[in-house]
């Protein structure tokens, strides 16, 4: 009786670790997310500064007329 309830034990300790673990990478997953959010905006907002500036240099240039 004693082998069995060793094994129930055992299996109960794995599972309570894989959940631990799967809780540990949703809790990095989210903040992977949000740091990939942050970047995103700030390409976007580059991106759109960029645009801004080129687009007066290009009309000073004739690079807009075909």
């Amino acid at each position: 009786m004693l082998w069995p309830m060793i094994a129930v034990a055992l299996g109960f300790l794995g599972i309570a670790v894989l959940g631990v673990l799967a809780v540990r990478v949703f809790v990095e997953v989210r903040r992977l997310a949000r740091q990939v959010g942050a970047a995103s905006a700030r390409i976007q907002r580059a991106a759109e500064d960029l645009e801004r500036a080129a687009t007066p240099l290009a009309a000073s240039l004739d690079l807009t007329k075909k």
